[in-house]
């Protein structure tokens, strides 16, 4: 005789010991970094979308006078100098985007005229709860003279991780990034953070003009190392690190200053980026509530899942095929993602992803445990 299953308590030990012993989803305790967990994900295929609405970021509408500025030119953040320039396919991972030129989000610097305020172009993170963390952006810097690209973190003027381009440093033998804490000791130096010791220039070994390239920052409570194409530039420490959370964002502007931006320039700049990456510690108590609920067991097999990291000489004239967690099945549950994916379900300008989109291991191991049970 067959006993109903509601009776076997052996069926039911064996689902509760598969339940203990196998992740519900990959990557559900969250994602490592050189050993470091972090329980957070942001992905933006800026290739692969032209509703910026729907990528976790805004779009910065704001001006600031040439005084506020610190420059002979003031600013002025436009919504229409972001310009998104998708690929011409959701296929091609390379090639020219729907309006030309290379594809990926495109923010502009335009020469002001006869106007005392520069056109530029500036996107921020919806989420400002980011505390510790690796974040990474594929860029393409503008060969036109006179403007400050910028990828960087940001809670104010004295809480600043930056990873800073002039365009006018770049010639034949020299193409710098300018690595930045800005700090209290800045804001005291005039925003000068030269005059401090969060503050370094890296010769890199290639044109920031000419292709994509990685750039990296990983934010450690006792220091900020950074990266660019995977090869290890330069750790900062110190009082200069953030402790407070905030946002990312990215940023090419020009105030005309000859000891910086330089400019401005004399025809519209384009600086291009084709994805964005962040994985990183929530300050937000829901979020780190979240966390705790999804990950069961964090030695589980999955569980948790290695950040890859981009190897060899940098892209040139194309972007090549990056990973993305988001993109793959089951490796994003309960994480904020870009829209797209038929597997979501959406809220506000992000897809929280459903537990559901895929069938688990534990699914199917249960499974098949009930019905060996059922059989006998």
């Amino acid at each position: 005789m067959v006993m109903p299953l509601f009776t076997r308590p052996i069926a039911l030990l064996s689902t509760a010991f598969l339940f203990a012993s196998v992740a519900w989803a990959d990557c559900e305790c969250g994602y490592t970094v050189n050993g470091t967990l972090y329980t957070e994900l942001l992905e933006t295929d800026f290739l692969h979308t032209n509703q910026l609405n729907e990528t976790g970021w805004m779009t910065q509408v704001y001006s600031v006078e040439s005084d506020a500025a610190r420059g002979p030119f003031g600013k002025a953040a436009e919504a229409k100098q972001v310009a998104p320039n998708p690929l011409k396919s959701r296929y091609d991972w390379a090639g020219d985007g729907i309006d030309g030129g290379d594809a990926g989000l495109q923010l502009l610097v335009s020469n002001p005229g006869k106007s005392g305020m520069i056109p530029m172009g500036e996107m921020a993170t919806n989420r400002s709860d980011m505390r510790y963390g690796s974040f990474r952006a594929a860029i393409q810097l503008t060969g036109q003279k006179g403007t400050c690209g910028a990828f960087f973190w940001y809670l104010n003027n004295s809480h600043e991780i930056d990873m800073e381009f002039l365009s006018s440093q770049f010639n034949e033998s020299s193409h710098p990034v300018n690595l930045v804490l800005q700090s209290e000791d800045s804001v005291k130096a005039g925003y000068d953070a030269g005059n401090t010791n969060d503050f370094d220039t890296y010769q890199l070994p290639f044109d920031p003009s000419e292709g994509f390239n990685e750039y990296r920052f990983d934010w450690f409570e006792d220091r900020v190392e950074f990266y660019a194409n995977g090869v290890f530039l330069k750790s900062m420490s110190g009082e200069g690190v953030p402790k407070d959370p905030g946002h990312l964002m990215l940023s090419q502007w020009s105030n005309g200053d000859p000891r910086w931006s330089g400019g401005p320039p004399k025809q519209d700049a384009v600086m291009t980026v084709s994805y964005v990456k962040g994985y990183f510690n929530s300050s937000d108590t829901q979020r780190q509530g979240d966390w705790k609920n999804r990950c069961k067991d964090i030695n589980a097999p999955n569980a948790t899942c290695e950040v890859p990291e981009i190897t060899g000489p940098p892209q040139t004239n194309t972007t090549a095929k990056t990973f993305f967690f988001s993109q793959q099945q089951n490796m994003t549950v309960n994480q904020t993602v870009s829209g797209g994916n038929p597997n979501t379900i959406e809220s506000g300008a992000w897809s929280i992803h459903a537990s559901t989109q895929s069938i688990s291991t534990f699914t199917l191991l249960s499974a098949l445990v009930l019905f060996m049970n059922w059989r006998s």
